[in-house]
């Protein structure tokens, strides 16, 4: 790098950037399920935890995402610039120069893995820099241009949170904390291919080769299917662990066979409409199971009384 190009770096990092512009790097809305999540696991975990140090573990948990998510946002603005939904965003549509949002994903990245580690434990802080990585290394430079597993795979970043605040409040990882984990990383893909099946044609343009594109929308609605299926008896296998109680299996096999039932649905009716409402519903999903996991916490009924 010239002299020149380094100095023309260094002044993009130093940009101010408007409050707003730096939120939308964060993806406050994706933030909303990853930090929901993660204090869930934080809250059932067994143990006891000091309420201020939960609160800086969640915190944590929420700074990592954004940092994640602003470095994610330097590296994709290529394609993010060419899709109807992403090209205005802060990079893309020029309001923050890439070098700004990459420095700002890393400052964040890196200082909530060292204040987990200082403030709550080295093991959560360990899962949390690997969920850093994973997303931005594993998923966003790696698999999101090259494969259409790229969801499958890559959605384990999302599936970290609850698994980083059972940590925070035991130290280690035990089956539970395992099965919600595997709620996460099943529920990623039909509810991305969802997205995917109504936004096929920007996948398209920026060459991501998502389901749709590469293998057509009959295939990609069969997998929809399938994995929502998958989804039902998984959901309810914490049931077996002896750690959550009958809400929750209640609540979560009403809300599995609802979700399954909205798979079918897009199988048989083709239309953007029924895509949307697919996508829309599996975040309520996630949302319904996570919120009967507190239910059941907060009022314990044994699956085998």
């Amino acid at each position: 790098m010239t002299d020149s190009a380094a100095r023309a770096a260094v002044a993009d990092a130093a940009a101010p950037v408007a409050l707003g512009d730096a939120l939308a790097l964060l993806k406050p809305r994706v933030m909303s399920l990853v930090v929901f999540t993660g204090a869930v696991g934080l809250v059932i975990a067994p143990g006891a935890i000091h309420p201020l140090i939960a609160a800086v573990a969640v915190l944590c948990i929420a700074i990592g995402a954004g940092g994640s998510a602003a470095i994610n946002m330097w590296y994709d603005r290529d394609i993010d610039a060419v899709m109807t939904r992403t090209r205005t965003r802060p990079v893309p549509a020029g309001r923050v120069e890439p070098g700004a949002a990459l420095g700002l994903g890393i400052v964040l990245s890196a200082g909530s893995t060292a204040l987990m580690g200082l403030a709550v434990n080295w093991v959560a802080a360990g899962l949390l820099a690997f969920t850093i990585f994973f997303y931005v290394v594993i998923y966003t430079m790696w698999l999101k241009r090259r494969t259409p597993q790229n969801i499958v795979i890559g959605g384990a970043a999302g599936a970290f949170p609850p698994m980083i605040g059972w940590a925070a409040v035991t130290g280690g990882i035990d089956l539970t904390a395992v099965l919600l984990f595997a709620i996460i990383f099943l529920w990623t893909p039909p509810h991305f291919w969802a997205l995917a099946l109504v936004r096929s044609s920007d996948y398209e343009v920026a060459d991501v080769p998502m389901l749709p594109v590469v293998a057509g929308e009959r295939s990609t609605r069969r997998w929809i299917v399938a994995y929502a299926l998958l989804l039902v008896p998984v959901s309810l296998a914490p049931c077996a662990t002896g750690d959550v109680g009958a809400v929750y299996g209640i609540g979560a096999l009403a809300a599995g066979l609802l979700f399954a039932a909205g798979a079918f649905r897009v199988l048989v009716d083709h239309s953007t409409a029924a895509a949307k409402r697919l996508f829309g519903t599996s975040i309520l999903y996630l949302f319904a199971l996570f919120a009967l996991l507190l239910a059941d916490h907060a009022w314990p009924v044994p699956v085998v009384p």
